[in-house]
């Protein structure tokens, strides 16, 4: 197996991992929170209200994190999660100890390496970059 196929192995593991974890530990919790629970209990670390704030997770950690999972728009889609991690270790998490703040920090550098290095080639992005005859890959 030669280095590229390695690294678009990679590149699908991390992405089905920490894209499903994403969806499924914190998105579908507060998907349910957002519809069928009080949204207006959830921090407001920015100070936009509870209900946009939880929105603004719910977009992030489950719909970006669904696109994560099967290559759609990556590098796009990592951008929001990415942004919501930075806001849960540095603003809401603060002043917390480093033991609180490792998964928020275990999310955003998996997030910045599915950003950095693109969803590979097992994924949607690279079927629709073959469709239209871009890309490198046979």
């Amino acid at each position: 197996m030669n280095d590229s196929r390695v690294l678009d192995l990679t590149m699908v593991l991390l992405r089905l991992a920490f894209g499903s974890l994403m969806l499924l530990q914190h998105g579908l919790p507060k998907l349910e929170k957002l519809f069928w629970g009080d949204p207006t209990q959830f921090g407001d670390p920015l100070g936009l209200g509870p209900v946009a704030t939880l929105g603004l997770a719910v977009f992030a950690e489950f719909f970006c994190a669904l696109f994560v999972v099967f290559g759609l728009a990556t590098r796009l889609t990592v951008v929001p999660i990415i942004i919501t991690m930075l806001v849960a270790v540095f603003i809401s998490h603060g002043a917390d100890p480093l033991g609180d703040k490792e998964l928020g920090l275990l999310y955003l550098f998996a997030f910045l390496t599915i950003l950095v290095g693109g969803s590979g080639y097992y994924s949607v992005d690279r079927m629709w970059k073959r469709g239209r005859g871009v890309g490198g890959y046979p």
